[in-house]
């Protein structure tokens, strides 16, 4: 299936350029030599990057990469400046990173914040503003500027009070739907996440913002299967919350190991991720023979059904006063 959800785009800007200098001296009656007057040209437009809040992906620069500010106008006789180009704010999701030259420029992480990314070229001066003692009638004139062009590489990290982590059908996706007014696919097979989904649960007056991220599998900080791909999002997490099937995915009734591969593949990607609270929950306590499989696992654990929301509403509760409230 087809997914709108694109986390990483390269687009190309570019400035606007300044308008022309002025050539132009005054014409009155009795004066038959009359100074220079031509105006210098405007400056041409910025292109900016703003945060937007609304935003949750960066799918349409796929289909729209390229973007202009306007041209500063010419100069006009009569030392008429001509008009500044307009600048240029492109909307981004919070969370976006922006890199210019291969650089991190700005992490663009709250609604609101803002980088200028290309200047506009400056308009060239008219000949009234080379007049001198000693060149009282110049002809001299600038041209405007031409705008900045820049590649720019984004980059977005989802931000979230807590972030899913878990093999393929342990049941992240359930476990939203289940706290949340998000509807992510849910089926009976690996990988129906294809995409980070948001949610977010209600802990009396105050929100839980959940990102839902892709199954994470062996060796995905290498590349194999999805995870790689969407690690990146929980690095800005505030919680780990490790969802794991109490059954086992890599190994039947071992979902100890689970937990450790899922670190280890962490670790890999970058070690400082798991200095993050982690809270470790056991899903598919309906289903007979949980409990006892349960009862082995080695550290302090949450079992929960995200089926039938048994003992959910205590780990939302937990999350909230252990680590969140403020």
């Amino acid at each position: 299936m087809k997914s709108n959800f694109v986390d990483e785009v390269k687009i190309f800007v570019k400035a606007g350029r300044g308008g022309n200098g002025c050539l132009a001296f005054r014409r009155e009656k009795f004066v038959p030599k009359g100074g220079p007057s031509g105006g210098d040209g405007g400056d041409g437009g910025n292109v900016y990057l703003k945060a937007e809040r609304n935003l949750s992906t960066l799918y349409d620069f796929k289909f729209h990469p390229h973007f202009k500010a306007e041209n500063g106008t010419h100069g006009k006789g009569d030392n008429k400046k001509g008009r500044r180009g307009e600048d240029l704010i492109i909307k981004v999701p919070c969370g976006t990173e922006v890199y210019k030259n291969n650089f991190l420029i700005a992490d663009l992480v709250y609604d609101g914040d803002e980088v200028l990314v290309a200047k506009g070229g400056r308009g060239g001066r008219g000949n009234a503003s080379f007049k001198s003692a000693t060149n009282p009638t110049p002809y001299e004139v600038e041209a405007g500027e031409d705008g900045e062009y820049a590649q720019i590489i984004l980059k977005l990290k989802l931000i979230a009070d807590v972030g899913l982590v878990g093999f393929p059908n342990a049941g992240k996706s359930t476990f939203l739907s289940k706290i949340s007014n998000a509807r992510p696919k849910i089926a009976d097979f690996p990988f129906t996440t294809l995409k980070p989904n948001l949610g977010v649960a209600k802990v009396g007056l105050d929100e839980i913002a959940f990102a839902d991220l892709p199954g994470i599998i062996e060796d995905a900080h290498r590349g194999k299967g999805l995870g790689l791909k969407f690690l990146q999002h929980i690095e800005r997490v505030k919680v780990l919350l490790f969802l794991i099937d109490v059954f086992g995915y890599s190994e039947r009734g071992n979902p100890y190991r689970d937990f450790q591969i899922l670190k280890k593949e962490i670790q890999e990607y970058n070690p400082f991720i798991l200095e993050k609270p982690l809270v470790i929950v056991l899903n598919k306590m309906d289903i007979e023979g949980s409990r006892k499989i349960a009862e082995s696992f080695p550290e302090k654990h949450f079992e929960i059904s995200a089926k039938t929301g048994e003992n959910i509403n205590s780990v939302l509760e937990y999350l909230y006063y252990r680590y969140l409230k403020m």
